[in-house]
């Protein structure tokens, strides 16, 4: 930007060449970077020149974007190093997010709100593997191999007892399903009947508990929870075919208490309150 001064009209024209004489004489400057500088051009005129944009000083002029991270321990590390204590930190328990608006408005001063950070929780494959699985039922080889699979998974039955129960499911792949029968435990009995030869073959039973409980870790970094399912099957008599599944009690109230969890652990390490809600667009 250039602007100029004017001297008095009746001012002596000969002020003006000795002005720009000494203005002549004076050495160059070297413009520092990060300053605004004023700079005259002769005859009254001047020239101001910025210096403070990024180009100049190599720095951007504030912190700015959205750091995403997979677990508690990395949200605390990159907060203990960018937040202060006019950060906001809000919880989304319908997004699953925790995001921390580390340049938030002081309660006296507005300030930029683009520097955020946001843990976006993943769940783990374990988890995934059994809720994709869960209310469908399969054929007796395919419940087998999900089971033999995912047997660290297991608590009660234990895997041995499943691994067996699924060998079982595996050996009678050809063999004819007749009837069921519900035991006082609440296990299930399954009487089959198998040809060996297009002759008259042995027949069996297997017997199904009525519940897994499993061990399953929802998000990547956190803890494993107490996961009931219930054993479902269908059984064909016109076919003799059996089918098999298991439906998860309450998956979102397991996905729930996992995310308050977490909120807990972050509302005791930082030293503001952590919000419910969303933080307000940029």
């Amino acid at each position: 930007m250039t602007y100029s001064t004017t001297l008095d009209s009746k001012s002596d024209g000969g002020a003006q060449a000795i002005i720009d004489v000494a203005q002549a004489a004076v050495a160059p400057q070297i413009l520092e970077p990060g300053k605004v500088h004023v700079i005259a051009l002769g005859r009254g005129e001047f020239r101001q020149i910025d210096l403070t944009a990024p180009e100049h000083t190599g720095k951007p002029p504030r912190k700015t974007g959205t750091t995403v991270v997979r677990d508690v321990d990395s949200f605390l590390a990159y907060f203990d190093k960018h937040g202060d204590n006019n950060t906001e930190v809000y919880a989304d328990v319908e997004r699953r997010t925790i995001t921390a608006v580390l340049d938030a408005h002081t309660a006296e001063d507005a300030r930029w709100g683009s520097h955020r950070l946001e843990l976006r929780l993943r769940e783990t494959s374990a988890w995934r593997a059994w809720t994709s699985a869960d209310n469908q039922l399969v054929t007796q080889g395919q419940f087998a191999e999900f089971i033999e699979d995912n047997l660290v998974d297991l608590v009660e039955p234990d895997s041995a007892t499943m691994l067996e129960l699924a060998q079982s499911f595996e050996a009678t792949t050809s063999a004819e399903f007749q009837s069921s029968q519900r035991l006082d435990s609440g296990q299930r009995t399954f009487t089959y009947a198998e040809e060996v030869q297009a002759k008259a073959g042995h027949k069996g039973e297997i017997t199904i508990p009525a519940t897994l409980v499993l061990a399953l870790a929802p998000f990547e970094g956190t803890e494993r929870y107490k996961v009931t399912a219930r054993f479902k099957y269908r059984l064909d008599r016109q076919k003799g075919e059996l089918r098999l599944g298991f439906k998860i009690e309450r998956p979102e109230d397991i996905l729930t208490a996992a995310f308050n969890d977490i909120r807990t652990l972050i509302d005791s390490d930082v030293p503001m309150a952590v919000l419910n809600g969303a933080s307000a667009s940029r």
